[in-house]
């Protein structure tokens, strides 16, 4: 079951706002956003379908509001989801987060 997360809990839980914005216009061409408040450190994306192998795209560092657009030409949008990997400064944490188009 859901909950809302206590900032004052102690432990705090292990639990960060997912920073990512998804604008669709284009569902082959998914634009997406750094909407956090930090930067994002060594980001990569992964998007898999049924009819190929997984891809990676390495895309580095991006600052807060910064966006990058995902090509998905050639992929059965149907069938596709996007991982993203990420890292927060100063946690040596790794963060995920997956969408469908």
């Amino acid at each position: 079951m859901l909950r809302a997360v206590d900032p004052a809990e102690s432990p705090a839980p292990s639990a960060h706002r997912v920073p990512w914005h998804v604008v669709r216009d284009d569902a082959a061409h998914p634009l997406l956003v750094n909407e956090g408040s930090e930067a994002l450190e060594y980001v990569r994306v992964y998007v898999a379908d049924d009819a190929t192998p997984p891809e990676l795209e390495a895309w580095g560092r991006m600052p807060p509001g910064e966006s990058r657009e995902l090509c998905l030409c050639g992929c059965d949008l149907d069938d596709t989801t996007v991982t993203l990997a990420w890292f927060l400064p100063d946690d040596d944490r790794e963060w995920v987060w997956s969408f469908v188009v």
